[in-house]
């Protein structure tokens, strides 16, 4: 989309439903646009007053339009007129509404209608929306408040968006209070038009913003924020605390892949696969917010710790390890020069205890030593008040020591109160993070080496487009299941659409008479496995449906008769496909690969140990198909217990490690191109030695009731899903 650069910059605001009285969100947010600083056309709207707060009142935009162009306008009227007001404003050329009015979706059935009129007349204008139902926003470098929020934020370098206006208020309270500036704050509300994907890339290319910091309950637009946060975090940090990871909402799931997913498995994985980090507390938001605006990434994830005390500091190192960071390992020459400088009791191999007493200068000489150790990615300064400690001048030290080693990540944490809070707010006057606990301090390193190593490790997505596949084959084999009056594939045709997309099945038919049974075996080879075909017994094995082993003419005939009598009870005249014929393989070690698609994000390709406990053992990995990096199948296989039995355990030869990963990518090929497969099986896949490749046994694919599953799709998007129809189409018949 276009820059929002001209909705936070406006050169003309106009605020809809301004008062005189105080108290009335009309007064509130044009007293708050003159307070802020605002330099431009600023415009009361109300039609039965002339002067508020020294501006001249129109009673209307297109009067106030008369006299100079209107760029935005803030609503704050009653919600029965705001569907209006937009009308009017669109027709005299306004580009963005900021509406704060409540009274939309949130209210039921009457509030979404006209949430739904707002859009279609805003979009029939071309006048993009932020809210309903919001607090408004603020730029504090334009500086432009138009919020009703009772604080204007300090200026600053953080961007937030809140999907909670409350929340939101309460956070610029906070902010104050600790000295926490803002470059952006956005209320997003209802989120009927813009939404948080659109003020994430908004604020990736904004100059003044150096982090994004987010809270949201959901993500409207999946896909395009898998692509938007992928591009946006390699230029500036994104932090995102999402609302709701408990299991309640987790959707009904038929396959074991849908099962084993979770409600908020989804969210983690688009926050891995984009490079934000997830947060779990507005405390650890905060404090990994304000240690990007002011320190350098660090190098690794080697930390040294200085500390004058030696519970704090095993507190401290304890917190270190846990959080999977490392203890830095220094160099002989520098535990040589510690031992030298400092008295013989204190502790040199880190932790560095420069001991209770330590003056600032003991201080100064440690981690001048520390510095210029190789081995140091991060340095902890941990002190604690004691009899002659001085806060004031080891703050004092630490600046000094930040500025000459700037490489360095630098974190202070002085526990105690009031004889610590002058240290503290120097540190953090000179930008440098400083908590009154430890673990704060560790959990901040501990965040930015993750963003860190997300940056390294992110790596080019996958090019689908070069993998050959005969979409056709698939295209057709869809449309003869729907035509059936079917949702859910024969474990042939399940096996056909894999192959068509390069996925290597054992060889299978459909047989609807005993001899038809002995035809195929025979053309694919003894010994062979008869299964019933039937979308309506999913458990074969417990209605006698299932006969493995038979490697004569004789045996299949008399298991292809037997099944169809098992069965019988449990199919009606129109459930009677026949019998599935396949050859019986040889074993290989079992594993699964499948796929649920989740309603915002898409396909989620599983990985992981198969057969009969799959579900019990969990042993799985997950990743979401669009926005698939390279590197992340691979991974995606090392996450699991199954890779250590794989790479060959107690002197079994490896498994074909290679043949798995390009099934892997060939299924997820197959559900990025056919958005109406809502559930994909392979289990069990068998896994061969290494150069003997990997086969598919049993392979479960159900579709959507309608031809196109995505969520994304239905919010709107079906012209991402056009597109990758098109470029799969290229490939077809291949």
């Amino acid at each position: 989309m276009a820059s929002l650069k001209s909705l936070f910059g406006a050169e003309s605001i106009a605020v809809i439903g301004a008062s005189k009285s105080p108290g009335k969100v009309g007064h509130n947010v044009l007293k708050n646009m003159i307070e802020s600083g605002y330099r431009g056309r600023l415009v009361p709207i109300n039609p039965k007053e002339s002067e508020i707060l020294g501006l001249k009142v129109y009673p209307s935009v297109t009067a106030a339009v008369a006299d100079g162009k209107i760029e935005a306008v803030v609503v704050t009227i009653p919600a029965k007129a705001v569907v209006p007001v937009i009308e009017e404003c669109g027709r005299v050329g306004v580009r963005y509404a900021v509406v704060i009015t409540a009274g939309f979706r949130e209210v039921g059935a009457e509030g979404k209608a006209r949430e739904q009129e707002l859009v279609e007349v805003a979009r029939r204008y071309g006048v993009r929306i932020v809210g309903p139902n919001c607090l408004g926003i603020i730029d504090t470098h334009t500086p432009m408040n138009a919020s009703f929020a009772p604080l204007l934020p300090a200026r600053g370098n953080i961007a937030f968006i809140s999907q909670s206006g409350a929340f939101g208020a309460a956070i610029l309270d906070w902010a104050q209070e600790n000295n926490v500036g803002f470059s952006k704050f956005v209320s997003l509300g209802n989120k009927a038009d813009l939404n948080e994907v659109d003020f994430i890339e908004d604020a990736a290319e904004d100059e003044n913003t150096k982090v994004i910091l987010c809270y949201l309950e959901d993500i409207k637009d999946g896909q395009r924020f898998l692509e938007v946060a992928w591009a946006a975090s390699r230029k500036k940090p994104i932090l995102i605390l999402k609302a709701g990871r408990s299991e309640a909402g987790t959707r009904a799931a038929s396959s074991h892949t849908g099962a084993l997913a979770g409600n908020d498995r989804a969210y983690d994985l688009a926050f891995l696969q984009t490079g934000v980090v997830r947060v779990e507390t507005m405390q650890e938001c905060f404090d990994l917010a304000t240690s990007f605006v002011s320190q350098k990434l660090p190098r690794g994830r080697r930390v040294v710790l200085v500390s004058n005390a030696g519970g704090p500091g095993i507190i401290a190192t304890d917190a270190i390890e846990r959080m999977g960071l490392a203890m830095a390992r220094l160099e002989q020459s520098t535990v040589e020069k510690l031992r030298s400088l400092l008295p013989p009791e204190a502790a040199v191999l880190n932790p560095v205890d420069v001991l209770g007493d330590a003056p600032p200068s003991r201080y100064e000489a440690a981690l001048q030593v520390v510095g210029e150790d190789p081995n140091v990615d991060a340095v902890l300064v941990l002190v604690t008040p004691q009899a002659g400690t001085d806060p004031v001048g080891i703050a004092e030290v630490v600046k000094k020591f930040h500025a000459a080693h700037p490489e360095i990540t630098v974190m202070g944490s002085m526990v105690g109160g009031t004889l610590v809070s002058e240290g503290i707010k120097r540190l953090l006057d000179a930008g440098i993070p400083c908590f009154v606990f430890p673990e704060r301090a560790v959990a901040s390193i501990q965040g930015m080496v993750r963003y860190s190593e997300a940056q390294k490790a992110a790596g080019a997505r996958v090019n689908f487009d070069a993998i050959r596949v005969n979409r056709e084959r698939v295209e057709e084999i869809f449309r003869q299941v729907r035509a059936d009056g079917r949702t859910t594939l024969l474990g042939v045709e399940a096996a056909q659409a894999a192959a068509a997309y390069g996925v290597t099945v054992a060889p299978a038919g459909l047989a609807h008479s005993a001899e038809q049974a002995v035809t195929l075996a025979e053309e694919f080879g003894y010994p062979v496995v008869l299964k019933i075909a039937s979308p309506k017994i999913v458990h074969k094995t417990d209605v006698g449906g299932v006969r493995l082993k038979l490697d004569s003419a004789e045996k299949v005939r008399a298991a292809y008769e037997e099944i169809m009598r098992n069965c019988a009870p449990y199919l009606g005249e129109n459930d009677r496909y026949g019998v599935e014929v396949q050859k019986m393989m040889p074993a290989g070690r079992e594993l699964i690969i499948g796929m649920a698609r989740d309603p915002v994000f898409g396909p989620m390709l599983m990985f992981g140990l198969g057969g009969i406990y799959v579900n019990l053992l969990k042993d799985v990995s997950f990743r979401l198909v669009n926005g698939l990096r390279e590197g992340d199948i691979h991974n995606m296989v090392r996450e699991t217990k199954a890779y250590t039995l794989l790479k060959g355990f107690r002197g079994e030869k490896p498994a074909d490690i290679a043949a798995i990963e390009e099934m892997l990518l060939r299924v997820a090929c197959l559900v990025r191109d056919f958005p109406e497969i809502k559930e994909m099986d392979i289990n069990p896949l068998f896994a061969y030695e290494e150069g003997k490749g990997a086969v598919a046994l049993d392979v479960k694919i159900s579709l959507a009731a309608s031809p196109v599953a995505d969520e994304a799709t239905r919010n709107g998007e079906a012209g991402a899903s056009g597109q990758i129809a098109a470029e799969s189409q290229s490939r077809a018949g291949n």
